[in-house]
């Protein structure tokens, strides 16, 4: 293992940052132009709205769901080389995906490969500025998410454009070779010197010394200890956190992947329905350090729960703006407001759930999470084509249940949070009245105990009473 170079909160740690917001850019901000291809696989391939739907789906999913194996590869090799790793291989993926020539091989090619190298890429750098960031944490976060603004803004933008000169296979082989800047900002990301935690002390005595049953268990017991159900059971903060986005996922993702059809099926030329997308990251780019910066601030700091909830709450309302008009100027001021509650969202996740559990398990948390949220996205898009399909085309029905799935979460957590206040509250004046009562029995007992020689009747009298 490479000797530790850098500190925490030090010069470095803004450069790393300046590569985990282009990482970011490059990984998550790449399934937002899938919508630009949709249509053109459709006709390709002959398929229907369910049957294609599948495609961002599975991309997705693996780039949520590789959360356990990206977090053993980080504890087995760091992160440096994780996030290398996860770019050669996001990059294959997607230069396989250009000689496909079924829905099948596209699944697995751009899908599956594709899915589970942007994941490596992404999360590395997630977990990195956490122990590079200290002090400074929320506002790094803030900042990296920009990162995923300035992806959502071009990558539609240049998904349109090679599209147009290429067509699709030469526009996903190209993106094979963007990829590969994943890899650069790896190199970047030198090992960082941190605290041995508690966990890491014990994290070798935590295996049994029985001779392991073999290569299959074994994996499965080192996946296992790298999933936080412990803290899922333990923690109810995290566990009201990562059911509540489980069920928010569900919703979350489908005006990223239906909007550029919703938009062009109701006579939006293909150029202005790309447009939409840009205009929320461009409009991330700058809401999402504004949210960071008010977040990050101390008297924000133990309200952040439920300023998500409310974010949550507000996108979903927002989506409903879609059922009533497809004009693009209303499309254009839906985006705007969509991208309000979005920033916030992004810019508020990773902090929460660094809120919820100590920065040690961070990692083990965000893995277990992920992986939840990864069958929400894995049904989502494929539930919304099928409605789709038994609904003549009607878009009003998926952006009705994006609603749906977004409002009910938002409420959920929101309650959820309010009434684990609630409880902490009550337990620590529980626990403060025993605390003075028993404070109050030791100082009389002693009282009691100093004066027995002289007024014996008096101390049994006191006994009695208390």
């Amino acid at each position: 293992m490479p000797q530790a170079l850098e500190h925490a909160e030090g010069c470095w740690a803004w450069v790393v940052l300046l590569a985990s917001m282009v990482t970011q850019g490059l990984t998550l901000g790449f399934p937002t132009c899938i919508g630009i291809f949709f249509t053109e696989l459709q006709r390709e391939f002959q398929a229907s709205n369910s049957e294609t739907s599948w495609f961002p789906s599975i991309l997705t999913a693996m780039l949520h769901a590789g959360g356990p194996l990206c977090s053993i590869l980080v504890g087995r090799l760091g992160c440096r080389v994780t996030v290398m790793l996860g770019g050669v291989l996001a990059s294959l993926g997607m230069v396989a995906s250009s000689f496909c020539r079924t829905l099948t091989q596209l699944y697995f090619a751009a899908g599956f490969f594709t899915g589970l190298g942007l994941c490596f890429s992404f999360q590395s750098t997630i977990t990195v500025l956490g122990f590079y960031f200290t002090h400074r944490r929320a506002l790094a976060n803030a900042l990296a998410s920009v990162g995923v603004s300035l992806g959502i803004t071009l990558w539609p933008l240049l998904s349109r454009y090679l599209l147009e000169d290429l067509g699709w296979r030469g526009t996903f082989l190209v993106f094979g070779g963007v990829f590969l800047h994943c890899c650069v900002c790896g190199a970047i990301l030198r090992p960082v010197a941190r605290n041995v935690t508690s966990e890491t002390k014990e994290g070798p005595s935590s295996p049994t010394k029985t001779p392991a049953p073999g290569c299959l268990a074994a994996c499965g017991q080192a996946i296992l200890r790298h999933l936080a159900f412990d803290i899922l059971w333990h923690n109810a903060g995290y566990r009201v956190f990562t059911l509540g986005v489980t069920w928010m996922i569900v919703g979350f993702p489908l005006p990223h992947v239906f909007l550029v059809p919703y938009a062009m099926r109701h006579g939006v030329d293909e150029q202005r329905a790309a447009l939409l997308i840009s205009i929320i990251g461009f409009s991330n780019i700058f809401l999402r350090p504004m949210a960071g910066l008010v977040a990050g601030r101390r008297d924000f700091s133990s309200y952040r729960k439920y300023l998500f909830s409310l974010a949550v709450l507000l996108n979903g309302l927002t989506n409903l703006v879609c059922t009533v008009s497809a004009d693009f100027q209303v499309l254009v001021g839906y985006c705007l407001v969509y991208s309000v509650s979005m920033s916030i969202v992004g810019a508020l996740f990773f902090q929460v759930l660094m809120d919820v559990v100590p920065m040690d398990r961070f990692s083990r948390a965000l893995g277990l999470c992920t992986i939840l949220e990864s069958f929400s996205i894995l049904i989502s898009p494929p539930l919304a084509g099928f409605l789709l399909d038994n609904t003549g085309n009607n878009f009003s029905y998926v952006f009705y249940m994006s609603s749906f799935f977004l409002i009910s979460a938002a409420l959920f957590m929101g309650g959820s949070f309010c009434a684990l206040r609630k409880k902490e509250r009550q337990c620590g004046q529980a626990e403060g009245e025993t605390a003075i009562t028993e404070a109050a029995l030791e100082a009389l007992t002693v009282d009691g105990t100093d004066s027995s020689e002289k007024q014996l009747c008096t101390e049994i009298m006191y006994v009695t009473s208390v």
